[in-house]
Order: C-alpha cells, then sequence, then structure tokens
C-alpha cells in the first residue's frame, strides 16, 4: 500500500477498538454489579456507570488522535479529566490494509462528524443485570428463536445491548462500527464474549455473515419498551407474518443483515442521530436502506436536531413497500424534518 492511510481509514480503525475497548468497559461495569443507575427522563430513560465511562473511553480515545473531528456523544457529561486507563490508541491493522474508496480517500478531520451512542440499549442492560447477579454464568439458558418470548431470566437481554460509532460526512452516515458486549453469552463460562463489527459506503461490512429472510416473509422487528397506538398501527399495516420485539436500534440493523428479520419499524420520535448514524452506515454498505417513516433520508451534520422526529424505517430490500405501507394516521403525526 502505498503512502499513509486516508483519514477516514485511520479513523475507522482507530472506532473499531476503541469500540471493543468499551465494550470490554460494558462488561466489567455489569460483571461489578455496580451500576449506578440515574434516570435523565423517566424509567425508560436510563444512564449506568457503563455509559458513562464507555463514552469518556470513546471520546478521549478518539479526540486525542483525530483533534479536529466533531465528536457528538449521547450522555450529557460534565468536562473532567479522563482517567487514563479509558484511553485506548491502539487500531485495527486490518481496517487499515484496506483500499479506501476514492470518494473519501482525500477527506480532512474537520469535515468528519462521529456520532456515539456509548451503549445502546441501556434498560435491557439494567434488566438483564438484575437477572446476572441472580446466577453464575454456567446457568444461563440459551435463548429461542423467538426473542420476543419472554424467559425465566433476562440475560436473553445482553443480545440487545450495542457500543455505536458512526461517521458522517456531508450530512451523510458513511462507516459505522457497532460492537456487541455479550456476543455469545449463552454459551457459558469460559466463552469469548463479544464481536465488532463495521461498514463502510463503498467498502461494504464486515464481522459477520450476511443473511435474508428466506422467501417472501415479511418479519418485521419493532421496539420492546417504547411502543404506542402509532408504532402497533404501523407495524400491523404492513401485515407481517411475524413481530419481534427487542430493545436496541444498533440491535434491529443486526437482525436485519443476519436475516431475522426483514424491517425495522418505528413510528414514533424517540431515537437519536447516535443510534442510527453506525447501523445506517453498515446497512447501507451492504444495500440495504434506513429513512424515516415518509421514505427521507436523515442528514447527520454536526448542527442537525439530535432526534429522529419522523420514525426510523429500515430495510435490506423492497423498502419502496413498507414505505407504501406506511398508514396516513402516521403519516401525518411525525412530520419530516
Amino acid at each position: 500500500m502505498s503512502g499513509s492511510p486516508a483519514v477516514v481509514m485511520r479513523l475507522v480503525a482507530s472506532a473499531h477498538t476503541v469500540a471493543e475497548k468499551a465494550g470490554a468497559i460494558v462488561r466489567k461495569v455489569l460483571h461489578s454489579g455496580e451500576l449506578g443507575i440515574v434516570e435523565k427522563t423517566g424509567a425508560n430513560d436510563l444512564q449506568t456507570l457503563a455509559d458513562r465511562l464507555a463514552q469518556q473511553s470513546i471520546c478521549a480515545s478518539l479526540s486525542r488522535h483525530f483533534p479536529k473531528i466533531t465528536i457528538i456523544g449521547e450522555e450529557e457529561l460534565p468536562a473532567e479529566e479522563i482517567k487514563e486507563d479509558l484511553i485506548e490508541g491502539g487500531h485495527s491493522e486490518e481496517i487499515l490494509q484496506k483500499t479506501c474508496p476514492a470518494e473519501y480517500s482525500g477527506l480532512k478531520e474537520e469535515e468528519l462528524v462521529v456520532w456515539v451512542d456509548p451503549l445502546d440499549g441501556t434498560k435491557e442492560y439494567t434488566e438483564a443485570s438484575r437477572c446476572h447477579h441472580h446466577q453464575t454464568e454456567a446457568q444461563i439458558p440459551n435463548k429461542g428463536s423467538d426473542t420476543s418470548r419472554p424467559h425465566s431470566t433476562a440475560l436473553w437481554l445482553l443480545d440487545n445491548v450495542t457500543v455505536l460509532i458512526g461517521i458522517a460526512y456531508e450530512g451523510r452516515a458513511i462507516a459505522g462500527v457497532i460492537n456487541q458486549p455479550f456476543y455469545n453469552y449463552q454459551l457459558g463460562a469460559g466463552a469469548s464474549l463479544g464481536r465488532t463489527m463495521w461498514g463502510m459506503l463503498g467498502l461494504g461490512a464486515f464481522g459477520f455473515q450476511l443473511q435474508e429472510v428466506p422467501g417472501d416473509r415479511r418479519i418485521v422487528t419493532t421496539t420492546r419498551s417504547h411502543s404506542n397506538k402509532l408504532v402497533t398501527d404501523c407495524v400491523n399495516a404492513m401485515e407481517p407474518h411475524e413481530v419481534i420485539k427487542v430493545g436496541g436500534a444498533g440491535n434491529k440493523i443486526i437482525q436485519l443483515v443476519e436475516g431475522k428479520a426483514s424491517a425495522y419499524v418505528f413510528a414514533s420520535p424517540g431515537c437519536k442521530k447516535w443510534d442510527t448514524c453506525a447501523p445506517e452506515a453498515i446497512l447501507h454498505a451492504v444495500g440495504g436502506k434506513l429513512t424515516d417513516m415518509h421514505g427521507n433520508a436523515y442528514c447527520y451534520n454536526a448542527n442537525v436536531k439530535h432526534m429522529n422526529s419522523a420514525g426510523i424505517l429500515a430495510t435490506l430490500r423492497n423498502h419502496e413497500y413498507y414505505v407504501s405501507r406506511v398508514p396516513q394516521s402516521v403519516l401525518q403525526a411525525l412530520k419530516s424534518d
């Protein structure tokens, strides 16, 4: 490879390693049992010590190596000195070996905006934590294929938890990293926990096996804990053969790219740009699409409002079908930005 890697490739390579560090922090806090939970706007909007430490780690690590990028994190944290053990200085050599798509090879740090959700699926994380401390790793059950079915424990919710780092240029999500800290948790003690997937427009997506829902089955994944009449009406309008209710925007996109669901439907405000930037980039890198309920793209410039006010509609294929099924009541209630 001639010359030094493009700035955006170095950023993605760092984000990959930084996301793994954040995932390790998320695991460590869970195992400690001291979650340090605070309610931000209510019982469905929580923040834990893991959210705070993971965001500090991600933002401080990336800022140190890329001082001119704009980083927008979910958590509003006081300015304070970050402990050195939270800083991750490594990068993925595998990513650096890849050739940067020509249209991004000349990008400068100051042109890039990074959207960070340090712990997507906090509600599920806290529920799983309560269960985790009532049994040992060896007692963790295998979860069934129906992830909407409650188990005797809530440990399957650990699958819902992700760390999200999205990279945007000119308002478009162009690259993203998703870490699943508890991937493989159901294999019990001794299993290697966690995985990291990433993707970039023009390059593809890596770290998972791309699959599609077989045949013409419509399997809709939607919110587990933020439902309302609009959400339910919109899901039903898709005429799904099956509905999977899981937590976390990152996790729902994983359902799409791994062939467990064919559409992610959330006809409500509530999702933010840090929830969707990284997952959208990975989905788009494999030919999928994420829009609002009107079929319009979201913008990820540094100065946009954080709320995805017109809901989320994401698919791997047949996006137009799902857009066409959105009820008028939903379109009227959720105005495009």
